[in-house]
């Protein structure tokens, strides 16, 4: 636990990408294997099940010391977490010495169970001896282990570059064997870090996801369209569809198994040629349509473990595949992409050719846009509105399929977002470094009867110089208060950035919001002149 909390405070202190992956490296060389998993696991985000409520916490650590609530409020108001502020808060004396065996395995595995597991008087008593016996860093981690609250500014990409490193493997290799989940162990920990073997099994694990990149203004002048791929940005959950001697598989980029929301997709994946491996992108097609369905309706799909014949029928669910990884049980990544997409052709042609007539309009081939020169680009762009996509994407025709966000290989470009000035009517505190300060708002629109209904709520696009300006102004202009939000006077307007508008029954407004943000801070416009609902639906109209 004490070399634990020393990586959690290093990965904490510095933003320096070369120092997170070099002490990455040395822990993971300097600890036994059992410590080792459960750090990964952690690291990777995979174990964050709460154990004790930090409401709970709080209370064990008033009952010590006698904090009155006014003074944990304070203190909890400045700091944003309660497993923090319990940290803090809690006297410190000289710990005791560390048992070495109490390793971060033990811990994991033994200790923090045990607490959770004790009845309300006895697991007072022993979560405060426990903190008795640890320092001020090892207390924290303690804590957010316990809590849940577990997080670490380093990203999976760094986290498996470290462990390739101390394991002196190649980076892609453990990046796949880790998909699919990890749980932790020696013996687990042992068999990833293990040589590469000869036609290592794959089982029903998915590869890596390769990702574009934005597209840069001029990045592609000095090439010629001819040298790329174009196609839709589809508007779905990216996916990987698997056949395998294992069985068939649907894994979202999440490194979810999504095998029983969609039983069609799995019954497609069947009846694949053994050994293959799609990209592409999961959507909701009607089988007569010419284009997809909005993404809410594929949501009303996500998280269903055995949805309805009914919804199956009223959400079709399809895949859309653009790229092959795995051919007759051979990994082609490292191939051109001209070779995958000719090779990607050539099976969807054989399989429509063979498959059930209920399942040919399930696997759909991505489509290839034409392109003679860069002047046609926008004009291209604007066409995805007409077939309900999110912009295009660029793909090298001579690039391979690699792992993470590559720059250089894969662009994407969407269309401009669309936009609307609502005013802000309702805010809450943040939370964690901004737990005292209003960064999460509520906007609203006017309807036909001139009064502003709630439209969409937004946590991003504001700086921290006018994240701190409108907390003092929110500060000032509130109305009420109903707990932890505050109602303010209507006069501040916003233009919000959203990717599209859904009608909702579950929405005072009757419009759900696609990924709303805070594009600007229109300060030159009175709230009178914000947009209104029916502004919103005209561009539901013109938008799909």
């Amino acid at each position: 636990m004490r070399h634990f909390a020393a990586l959690f405070d290093d990965l904490d202190r510095t933003t320096s990408t070369n120092a997170k992956v070099e002490r990455l490296e040395h822990y993971f060389r300097s600890v036994p294997p059992g410590d080792a998993a459960w750090a990964l696991a952690l690291l990777l985000g995979k174990r964050r099940r709460r154990l004790i409520s930090g409401r709970r916490l709080r209370e064990i650590c008033q009952e010590a010391t006698a904090l009155p609530d006014w003074l944990f409020e304070a203190c909890h108001s400045q700091v944003g977490d309660s497993a923090e502020t319990v940290a803090l808060l809690w006297p410190h004396p000289a710990p005791q010495a560390t048992n070495e065996a109490d390793s971060l395995e033990i811990w994991m595995a033994k200790r923090l169970p045990h607490l959770a597991a004790l009845e309300p008087t006895a697991q007072a008593e022993a979560v405060r001896h426990c903190w008795a016996t640890l320092t001020a860093g090892e207390l924290l981690l303690v804590n957010k282990l316990l809590s849940g609250g577990f997080r670490v500014g380093v990203s999976t990409g760094l986290v498996t570059r470290g462990l390739a490193r101390s394991a002196g493997l190649d980076e892609a290799l453990l990046a796949h064997r880790l998909m699919g989940g990890f749980e932790p162990s020696a013996a687990a920990f042992q068999g990833l870090i293990a040589p590469a073997g000869e036609g290592e099994e794959l089982s029903g694990r998915p590869y890596p996801f390769f990702l574009a990149s934005p597209l840069e203004p001029g990045q592609l002048a000095d090439t010629a369209p001819s040298d790329w791929q174009l196609e839709w940005k589809w508007d779905g959950i990216r996916g990987q569809l698997i056949q395998r001697s294992a069985g068939s598989s649907l894994w979202s980029r999440g490194e979810e198994l999504i095998n029983e929301a969609f039983p069609e997709l799995i019954n497609l994946a069947s009846s694949l040629p053994q050994g293959t491996v799609l990209d592409g992108e999961v959507v909701v097609w009607h089988p007569e349509a010419e284009a997809p369905e909005p993404f809410a309706n594929l949501q009303r799909r996500l998280g269903r473990k055995a949805p309805s014949k009914a919804l199956q029928r009223e959400c079709p669910a399809a895949f859309v595949a653009y790229d092959l990884l795995e051919r007759k049980g051979v990994d082609v990544r490292t191939y051109p992409l001209r070779e995958r997409r000719l090779w990607l052709e050539q099976l969807h042609q054989h399989w429509s050719a063979t498959a059930p007539a209920e399942l040919q309009s399930r696997l759909r081939l991505s489509p290839c846009q034409a392109l003679s020169d860069w002047q046609g680009l926008e004009p291209l762009r604007l066409q995805a509105r007409h077939s309900k996509a999110e912009g295009l994407m660029l793909k090298a025709l001579n690039s391979p399929y690699l792992a993470g966000r590559r720059r250089g290989h894969w662009w994407k470009h969407k269309l401009e977002p669309l936009k609307l000035d609502a005013v802000l009517l309702y805010a809450q505190a943040g939370s964690g470094k901004r737990a005292n300060l209003y960064t999460d708002y509520s906007f609203g629109l006017w309807n036909d009867a001139g009064e502003l209904v709630t439209f969409a709520k937004a946590y991003s696009g504001l700086d921290d110089g006018e994240i701190r300006e409108l907390d003092r102004w929110i500060r000032a202009h509130t109305r009420e208060r109903f707990g932890p939000v505050r109602s303010v006077e209507p006069l501040q307007v916003f233009e919000l950035a959203f990717e599209g508008l859904q009608a909702s029954k579950r929405h005072k407004s009757g419009i759900a919001v696609r990924f709303p943000r805070i594009s600007r801070w229109r300060r030159d416009k009175p709230a009178a002149e914000a947009d209104s609902l029916a502004s919103a639906l005209a561009l539901m109209e013109v938008r799909p």
